[in-house]
């Protein structure tokens, strides 16, 4: 099963079919993910709501929901509580694109840490990125623990899933923005990129950098140079580098310095 949240805050789950089907009908408490036994007709309710809207569908054996809510009353279907809704990434999209603004979007490749996303959070939204995207399966998604490390920012950045991270790149592309991945073995570097113009950045889950294949899909690559005995920097660490040379390009254009 996909981690669901950090090992140290287990993630708040509602369970059973009646608790889960009116969850997901009233759209007030939104899902990160939709945990069943089978899909089959006793299931099949729910699992069409959920990927109505979108809320990721995965089949586990029984132990993972004994494990879950150890009463055994889950009846084998286990929501997972979002923190807060996903924005539509369209929505994202033109809204960074309205008359004024200068896009500056954030695309994570397979972050799975929720306090590694919390900080990112935190730092794209003092920095001035409109929105960020995160794959709807292999990454953690909006949990209290992101919430909480987020200081607050989550309640103010909008945070879009999207299917297929390759295929939201060219949607972006196609939208006028230069799309940037940051990768160790990149040969330039991340202060040789110009941030001025409608950006998307993207940073690779912990571990594994961006994905070969989201990779090829960018306009340009840049690392960021190491000078100590360390090969890399905390995803959240990175992040908080580039997007801050972002807005010093930004405002020395601005000033007429550059």
């Amino acid at each position: 099963m996909a981690p669901a949240a950090g090992n140290d805050n287990p993630p708040e789950v509602i369970y059973g079919l009646h608790a889960v089907r009116e969850a997901l009908r009233a759209g007030a408490r939104p899902l990160q993910r939709l945990l069943v036994l089978a899909t089959d007709r006793q299931f099949g309710e729910i699992v069409r709501l959920a990927r109505e809207q979108r809320v990721p569908v995965y089949v586990e054996p029984r132990a993972a929901f004994d494990r879950l809510v150890p009463a055994g009353h889950h009846q084998g279907v286990i929501g997972m509580v979002a923190a807060k809704s996903y924005a539509d990434p369209d929505t994202i999209v033109s809204s960074a694109q309205t008359p004024g603004q200068t896009a500056l979007l954030v695309l994570l490749d397979g972050v799975e840490d929720p306090h590694n996303l919390g900080a990112i959070l935190r730092t794209a939204e003092a920095s001035g990125v409109q929105g960020v995207f995160i794959p709807e399966r292999r990454a953690v998604g909006l949990t209290s623990v992101v919430a909480k490390a987020s200081a607050g920012a989550v309640d103010y950045i909008p945070v879009g899933r999207v299917p297929n991270l390759s295929r939201w790149i060219e949607r972006l592309q196609q939208s006028g923005l230069w799309v940037y991945a940051l990768d160790a073995d990149a040969p330039k570097a991340y202060t040789q990129l110009d941030f001025r113009g409608p950006v998307a950045l993207v940073f690779g889950g912990e571990g594994k950098g961006v994905r070969p294949g989201v990779r090829g899909a960018c306009d340009d690559a840049a690392h960021i140079p190491m000078l100590g005995k360390v090969s890399s920097l905390n995803v959240s660490a990175s992040a908080a580098v580039v997007l801050y040379e972002a807005v010093r390009q930004r405002r020395e254009r601005r000033e007429g310095k550059a």
